[in-house]
């Protein structure tokens, strides 16, 4: 089917139709820890369409049997573990296409997805996920136009949605070629967290931080993701990409999106997304003096990486948004490897008052949301200490998402998986974005700073304290 007479949707259906969902790189990493576990899941919580095939491809040909078994090994590791309540259905709409999938060769996954459809019907949708490299995409891109795969399919592109500038245009002028965008979800999974996601709810639905959210009252803002873990188990893949690539221009920069933009016609999807997009085209370029890059000691000695490594494993950040709502409020960004807490917090540093209480400490009153597992929100004000006297004292109101009344959060890629099979967009990137976030990226690729070496358990190097400068950073400082 061509892509002019393609049917065209950016609806949202309440109930998944029958699907047929095809995970490239099945035996992956990737789709072991992160997609399998997924889709187990919405199995499990009975959140899948009533008819539906999972379809591994790969290289190797390996029997639906061995493939079965695979995914077992996988979901006992990873979770959720396999129950009898569930798994014996959800093995049995588990197969395997081997041979690869090429524009040449679509090795066996035309005659499976032939027999996943005569158990599911021939209407069901075809769901695509791209859990393999971003140096594949364009190629399997090509090959499900090649062999009439792309029709009416939604097709799922894992970050980052290219590797640089030019990658990035390359790529999208192949999607663009094969695939309409409504039929288009790339995935940040960052976007996907139930903390990220009430950061709408908590601005838009409340008049009191609604209110406050502009440079008159805010004085700078923190998106911190530290982590413990280092790269042993993708090495490979991490090596060729580090902390900018691999964080900071995909998810850092889609949570300060988020924060900043202005408020939406509506939370659709199409609203949703243009909000998103309109602020990251104002987002200034960074200037390399603004950025330090490190990577931690010992990292070439990880097997995989190469000796001479120049890979960055921390970046942090300045950002600046040139609008009016932002100017002059700097967005500091931080994440790296090996580094000695992890966290994934975002924090809104409210301007001190200098009237009536003069000399009071800084970085007290804060707005902060913890972005891991269900989220929670922190409110740390000032408050009179009570007894005798005038004294101010830091306090911390504290609600944990999941303790909302029946509360039932959902892992990021669990949600976003839904989404897809929903058809909802509003939590997937826009190519007009994605374009800006690489112009704004461009400095920086073109001249980086120099690496600092920084110790593993720290807080990554010493140089990164300046960017904070007056202040300080939240965590770790």
């Amino acid at each position: 089917m061509s892509k002019t007479t393609r049917a065209r949707r950016d609806t949202v259906e309440r109930v998944p139709r029958p699907t047929v969902f095809v995970l490239f790189g099945a035996t992956g990493d990737l789709a072991k820890r992160m997609v399998l576990p997924a889709f187990a899941t919405l199995a499990a919580e009975g959140l899948l369409p009533k008819e539906w095939v999972l379809i591994g491809n790969g290289r190797g040909d390996i029997a639906h049997e061995d493939f079965r078994e695979h995914v077992h090994k996988a979901l006992s590791e990873f979770g959720p573990r396999p129950e009898r309540r569930w798994w014996r259905d959800f093995e049995q709409r588990l197969l395997f296409a081997g041979g690869g999938f090429g524009a040449d060769n679509p090795g066996s996954l035309l005659d499976v997805i032939g027999q996943a459809r005569s158990r599911v019907g021939e209407a069901a949708q075809l769901v695509h996920y791209l859990a393999v490299p971003p140096v594949a995409f364009g190629g399997l891109t090509e090959a499900l136009g090649a062999h009439g795969l792309a029709g009416d399919a939604r097709v799922v592109y894992e970050k980052p949605f290219g590797t640089s500038p030019q990658t990035f245009r390359a790529l999208n002028r192949t999607v663009r070629r094969v695939l309409d965008e409504s039929q288009v979800y790339r995935i940040d999974h960052f976007l996907g967290k139930e903390a990220t996601q009430d950061l709408h709810v908590l601005r838009f639905a409340n008049e009191v931080f609604s209110a406050m959210w502009d440079r008159d009252h805010i004085e700078s803002v923190q998106i911190d993701v530290p982590e413990t873990l280092g790269v042993d188990d993708r090495a490979g893949f991490y090596d060729a990409t580090g902390a900018v690539l691999d964080m900071l221009v995909t998810h850092l920069f889609q949570v300060a999106a988020e924060v900043a933009m202005e408020t939406p016609a509506s939370l659709g999807a199409a609203d949703l997304q243009a909000a998103r997009e309109k602020v990251i085209r104002s987002f200034r370029p960074l200037d390399p003096a603004e950025v330090v890059l490190g990577q931690f000691a010992g990292y070439r000695d990880v097997p995989g990486v190469a000796p001479r490594s120049k890979t960055d494993t921390f970046v942090a950040a300045r950002l600046w948004i040139d609008n009016p709502r932002w100017r002059g409020v700097p967005f500091l960004l931080r994440t790296g490897k090996r580094m000695a807490a992890s966290e994934q917090r975002v924090s809104i540093v409210l301007r001190t008052p200098q009237c009536p209480f003069p000399g009071l400490p800084e970085q007290t009153n804060l707005l902060s949301l913890s972005l891991s597992g269900s989220g929670e929100i922190d409110l740390r004000l000032l408050a009179k200490r009570p007894g005798v006297g005038l004294r101010v004292e830091p306090a911390t109101a504290r609600l944990p998402l999941s303790q909302l009344p029946d509360a039932a959060p959902l892992p990021p890629y669990v949600r976003l998986i839904h989404d897809v099979l929903i058809g909802d967009r509003s939590l997937f990137t826009r190519p007009d974005g994605l374009s800006a976030v690489w112009k704004v990226a461009q400095p920086l690729l073109d001249d980086p700073p120099r690496l600092a070496t920084y110790a593993q358990g720290s807080w990554g190097p010493a140089r990164a304290r300046a960017l904070a400068a007056p202040q300080r950073w939240l965590l770790g400082e």
